[in-house]
C-alpha cells in the first residue's frame, strides 16, 4: 500500500522543484500557487519521514533520499504520462486505406507510437507511412500523395487542404557546455564560433535565415548540415552553435551532457507543427489523429522539454484547434 499522504500532484510538484531549484518556476511549471508547491513538498516529506531537499539552499538542491527517490519519481509519472497519451478513442476500422506523412522530428519515440495506436484501430485498412523533412511532406501532401500530413506549416494557404495546429515550438539557440556567453552580450560571444546552418532545401533553414535577415544579422556562411542529429553532434564537439528549437533539441538527448540550450538572443519566433488532411474528409479521422498526436507530444516532448527548460514555459506549448 502507498504511504498516506504520497500523491501524484506531490510527485509532479518534486520533479519539478528537482527540475528548477525554485519554488516559483516549480509553481509555473505545475499551475499552482507558490503556497501550494511549498505545502505539497512538505506533505511529501512528512509522509516519507525524510527530507527531499535542502531548504536552506538556492536554488534548492536535493538530499542524498531527494536524489534516490526522484529517479524513482521520474520513471514512474513517466509510466502514467505514457499510459494516458495511449488512451484514444480513434475508430478507424470503416477505413479500406490511410496514407500518412510525418515530419522526421518525431522519428525518436512519438512516430512508434503514433503507428502502434493507429496499427491497433485500421483493422482492416492498407496503410502507409512516409517520415520526411517538412518541405517534402507537404510537397506529398499538395500533391494528394497523402490523405493526412504533420508537418511544420509554411503558411501557405493550399485550396482543398484544411489545417489543424497542433503544436507551438519556439526557436531557441544551442551552443557547447563550455562556449563562454556573456548573457548582456550573446551576439558578441557567437561570432567566436561560425553559425551551423540547416540545409538550404529544408523548411527550417528558410525560416531562420529569413528571420536572420529580418534582425539584419549576417553570419559566415561555412557549414550546411542536412542532418539535424549530426548538427547537434557538431555543436557538441565544439565546431559550431546552431539555432533549432526545443522539440530538434528534445530529439538529441544523446548530446544533452555537452550541449546547452539558451533563450534566443533576439527577437522571438516560432514554428507551427500542424495536421493536414484534405478538405474531402467528412469523418471524424483527422481530427481525432490530431488530438492523439497532441496528447504524444505533451506527454513525451512538451512535459520533458519544461521539466529541463522551465524558461520554455507558455512559450512551448500545444495548439487547440
Amino acid at each position: 500500500m502507498i504511504t498516506r499522504g504520497v500523491t501524484l500532484r506531490g510527485l509532479e510538484v518534486f520533479e519539478a522543484l528537482a527540475a528548477t531549484g525554485s519554488v516559483a518556476q516549480a509553481a509555473d511549471l505545475t499551475g499552482l500557487s507558490q503556497p501550494a508547491v511549498s505545502q505539497q513538498l512538505r506533505n511529501l516529506e512528512t509522509a516519507l519521514g525524510v527530507g527531499l531537499v535542502d531548504h536552506g539552499k538556492r536554488p534548492m538542491t536535493l538530499t542524498p533520499a531527494g536524489r534516490s527517490f526522484l529517479a524513482r519519481t521520474e520513471k514512474i509519472l513517466s509510466e502514467l504520462r505514457l499510459a494516458q497519451s495511449e488512451l484514444t478513442v480513434m475508430d478507424l476500422t470503416h477505413l479500406s486505406t490511410l496514407s500518412i506523412g510525418l515530419i522526421d522530428d518525431f522519428d525518436n519515440d512519438l512516430t512508434p507510437r503514433l503507428v502502434t495506436i493507429l496499427a491497433d484501430s485500421l483493422t482492416k485498412a492498407r496503410f502507409k507511412l512516409i517520415t520526411a523533412p517538412s518541405h517534402e511532406i507537404s510537397e506529398a501532401m499538395a500533391e494528394r500523395r497523402l490523405h493526412i500530413a504533420i508537418a511544420a506549416t509554411t503558411g501557405q494557404v493550399r485550396d482543398g487542404i484544411v489545417e489543424y495546429p497542433l503544436v507551438r515550438d519556439p526557436f531557441i539557440l544551442v551552443t557547447p557546455r563550455d562556449m563562454a556567453l556573456n548573457p548582456e552580450d550573446m551576439m558578441s560571444g557567437l561570432r567566436t564560433m561560425p553559425l551551423l546552418r540547416y540545409e538550404r532545401q529544408q523548411l527550417i533553414s528558410r525560416q531562420i535565415e529569413a528571420h536572420l535577415a529580418r534582425q539584419k544579422l549576417h553570419f559566415d556562411e561555412r557549414f550546411e548540415v542536412g542532418s539535424h542529429l549530426a548538427m547537434m553532434a557538431m555543436v557538441a564537439r565544439r565546431i559550431g552553435w546552431a539555432i533549432t528549437t526545443p522539440l530538434g533539441y528534445m530529439r538529441a538527448a544523446r548530446f544533452h551532457d555537452d550541449i546547452v540550450a539558451h533563450p534566443l538572443p533576439l527577437a522571438a519566433f516560432a514554428r507551427t507543427i500542424s495536421l493536414f488532411a484534405g478538405s474531402d474528409w467528412a469523418d471524424r479521422v483527422p481530427r481525432d489523429v490530431a488530438q492523439t498526436m497532441r496528447r504524444l507530444v505533451q506527454a513525451h516532448m512538451i512535459d520533458p522539454a519544461l521539466i529541463r527548460l522551465p524558461w520554455l514555459s507558455g512559450q512551448l506549448r500545444i495548439l487547440d484547434e
